[in-house]
């Protein structure tokens, strides 16, 4: 649409790309597909972002947004409960890992973050030990855009206009294994190296001062990178070690993108707290939660306790009945079992690019993979920064759009395509993916 630039401030957006052209305006969605406004259809290869899980076009999600804003459009939680929102705390508490039954609703992922973080100091402060407020966090790592959320993000790129952050943020390595600076031929002794560093970084920061540790499944800046073998376990130990919070960022992880309910029952491990967001509506309604264990909420039941933190639209009447409507699509069609007997599937047709040139690595798991682009397979050599402006933004995000496959090119780490489509999608979508990655990948090697 040609007036899109006059108003609309788009999100991480150059907005100066639009001054000589129009915006790409997406106007309908069914299934894994969109339309945009001049009738052409794209293969969604990124779920939206990483949000539309049970795919567009579900009329029955629609209807249960209309149904409950004729009944009951709004009502906060704010010393008030409605149906909805009770219903849905109970329907999420029976699925999470052990006893994480208490569900605080916001309305999207760095909402999420941020009431964790403030849940951790709160509940420190108010067990005695008033002085554990930093947070562990890993690099390249993408936890939101709040302030408080921002400061635990480990992107340099994104942060720098807006310094000085929270005071407290504090960056280990990540889990990248086809980059691992130590045990790079053994994924278990990397995993616990990488575990050791969060440890060794509590204790140079001293115990006494860390809060909580937040890590995703699958961290997705960067690409995609899964926990080694015995990884979140070794961590869990360090935590309980030294009394630091455990929280499983699964604002993309959740609601089936890695074939379970959460990524924490996928790899095997026990959060304190999980932030959600995104998949719980489908992208139907906004909506998030931080969902914490029994022990958090014990010191705010006292007769004058309160969690003093709340946000207007948390838990709305709306998107309630949309994520009930929502999970009860996932029941009916068994979604999660789907992606499960699919991921092998999707894998090896994502492996079929490793054949070409600029492909050095394919990872990830479920439905959510990275494929990592590079210069010379043989040494692993990376493109510098102005390579890769000119091959992703100069190229490969115009050409993959227009080839009809919506997904991320992004460097945010090393240069990287980003794929998580929704989780109703199966061969014929992989399979279209593949050829169309393998005919503009195959052009970008020509162009370098």
């Amino acid at each position: 649409m040609a007036n899109a630039t006059d108003h609309l401030w788009m999100h991480f957006t150059r907005m100066a790309s639009y001054s000589a052209g129009e915006v790409p305006t997406i106007v309908r969605g069914e299934g894994a597909y969109v339309w945009d406004s001049q009738g052409r259809r794209y293969l969604d290869g990124l779920a939206g972002l990483f949000v539309v899980n049970a795919g567009h076009g579900r009329t029955e999600l629609a209807e249960a947004a209309a149904k409950q804003a004729a009944e009951l459009a709004y009502f906060p939680l704010w010393s008030y409960a409605h149906p909805k929102a009770v219903e849905l705390a109970e329907k999420v508490a029976s699925l999470t890992p052990g006893d994480l039954n208490r569900v605080f609703f916001t309305t999207g992922g760095s909402e999420a973050v941020e009431a964790a973080w403030k849940l951790a100091r709160a509940y420190f402060k108010r067990t005695g030990q008033p002085n554990k407020y930093k947070v562990v966090s890993r690099y390249i790592a993408y936890h939101g855009t709040s302030m408080g959320a921002l400061s635990i993000t480990g992107l340099p790129g994104i942060k720098s206009d807006f310094e000085p952050l929270v005071p407290g943020g504090i960056k280990v390595p990540n889990t990248n294994f086809y980059r691992a600076p130590e045990h790079g031929d053994d994924p278990e002794a990397f995993g616990r190296w990488a575990a050791e560093e969060i440890g060794r970084a509590i204790e140079r920061e001293g115990p006494d001062t860390v809060a909580a540790v937040f890590l995703e499944p699958v961290q997705n800046s960067g690409g995609c990178f899964p926990p080694p073998p015995g990884y979140f376990q070794r961590v869990r130990e360090i935590c309980d070690a030294y009394d630091v919070l455990l929280v499983s960022d699964e604002v993309i992880c959740s609601w089936g993108r890695l074939g379970e309910y959460f990524g924490a029952t996928r790899y095997g491990y026990q959060p304190d707290i999980i932030t959600t967001a995104k998949g719980i509506t489908s992208g139907y309604a906004p909506l998030g939660a931080m969902i914490a264990s029994e022990r958090l909420m014990e010191p705010f039941l006292t007769e004058t306790g309160m969690f003093a933190h709340g946000v207007t639209f948390g838990g709305h009447p709306v998107s309630c009945a949309v994520a009930l409507a929502n999970l009860e699509v996932f029941a009916r069609e068994d979604l999660i079992g789907h992606v499960r007997a699919n991921e092998d599937a999707f894998r090896s047709t994502l492996e079929k690019l490793t054949d070409l040139p600029i492909v050095g690595d394919v990872r990830g798991d479920g439905y959510f993979y990275g494929i990592e682009l590079v210069k010379d397979k043989t040494t692993r050599e990376t493109f510098d920064e102005a390579e890769s402006e000119r091959l992703l933004r100069g190229f490969l995000s115009t050409a993959l759009f227009q080839a009809g496959l919506y997904c991320r090119a992004d460097d945010r780490g090393d240069p990287v395509v980003q794929l998580a489509p929704p989780l109703i999608a199966d061969q014929q979508q992989f399979d279209e993916i593949e050829q169309i990655l393998r005919a503009v990948l195959t052009e970008a090697w020509a162009r370098l």
